[in-house]
């Protein structure tokens, strides 16, 4: 099923510099039109763009607390991302995790990506270390809120810098820490979804811990929502606008049954494996594996709103 909008999509797609990078059909037309979106009034807006303001001002309280230790910063750097979730107007839901997990054990935590708020709500309510892209150290308050964080980077313009970035992770899982990736290397709207690539995964079985698959859902009114993707050439800034504008916005976290890494194990399965413990958890979001299928497409279909 496509359209003259689907089209159009194709210029919201950003196509990178080099061939290897993941890119996703994902568009503006994957956001819900002003007429279905239940927005908040403007008052309602200025006041939570304010609050978003001003919890951001408080970055120097974790940055400060650094004096306590590693420990008793990491704890108000939580806090304080919290803090920065809740002036947006968003909640988070958690269910409960599966029986026999630990959310402090170390592992390589794998989650579907669609949001900003994906980093910031893993970040704000688990130990884990976010894996970002290398250009985020440069953002004004972001890069100093990830460095805060313990991120791990990449450098997704040059290839040869992918085996340096899994070794960094294999490292940090040796050493004892929860990290975690966004295997589809790229955001999608939240209604479809991407492949999972497999690199990442071999970071687990050097390491020799299990492979953790998180899934995020974005709910409005009890119904999946694309209100707070970061698609296409959106900004930082638009998508913020976005995510405060809307009413009712949840996240929900579900931590699902860890996939432990067993002898003849290989980065392809792992990562197969993690997708389909995805795909049982969120059946609405189709996935799409074929380049140039139009996002737009499934997303009606996954809505039903055709």
């Amino acid at each position: 099923m496509t359209d003259s909008t689907d089209a159009a999509d194709a210029t919201d797609v950003q196509v990178p510099a080099d061939p290897w990078q993941p890119t996703s059909p994902c568009g503006r037309s994957c956001l819900p039109g002003p007429a279905r979106q239940d927005r908040v009034g403007p008052l309602r807006r200025l006041l939570r763009s304010t609050a978003v303001l001003l919890a951001c001002s408080l970055i120097v309280v974790p940055a400060l607390s650094s004096v306590a230790g590693r420990r008793p910063r990491l704890r108000v750097y939580r806090w304080w991302i919290r803090l920065v979730v809740r002036a947006m107007g968003v909640r988070v839901r958690f269910t409960p995790s599966p029986a026999g997990s630990r959310d402090t054990a170390p592992g390589l935590l794998v989650i579907n990506h669609t949001s900003l708020l994906d980093d910031l709500v893993l970040v704000g309510h688990d130990p884990a270390r976010p894996l970002s892209k290398a250009d985020v150290r440069r953002w004004p308050v972001i890069g100093w809120a990830a460095a805060l964080g313990r991120t791990l980077y990449i450098d997704r313009e040059r290839l040869s810098a992918l085996p340096g970035a899994v070794a960094g992770v294999t490292r940090a899982l040796r050493a004892g820490d929860r990290v975690f990736v966004c295997p589809e290397a790229t955001t999608w709207c939240g209604v479809a979804g991407g492949p999972y690539r497999p690199a990442f995964f071999q970071a687990a079985l050097d390491a020799g811990v299990p492979v953790l698959p998180v899934v995020l859902r974005y709910r409005s009114a009890g119904r999946a929502t694309t209100a707070a993707a970061l698609v296409g050439p959106m900004s930082v800034v638009e998508s913020v606008i976005l995510i405060v504008a809307q009413r009712g916005l949840v996240v929900e976290v579900e931590r699902l049954a860890p996939l432990p890494v067993r002898a003849g194990s290989d980065r392809r399965s792992l990562a197969r494996a993690a997708e389909r413990a995805v795909d049982r958890a969120i059946p609405e979001v189709p996935r799409l594996r074929k380049p140039g299928v139009p996002c737009r497409s499934a997303a009606l279909v996954a809505t039903g709103d055709r």
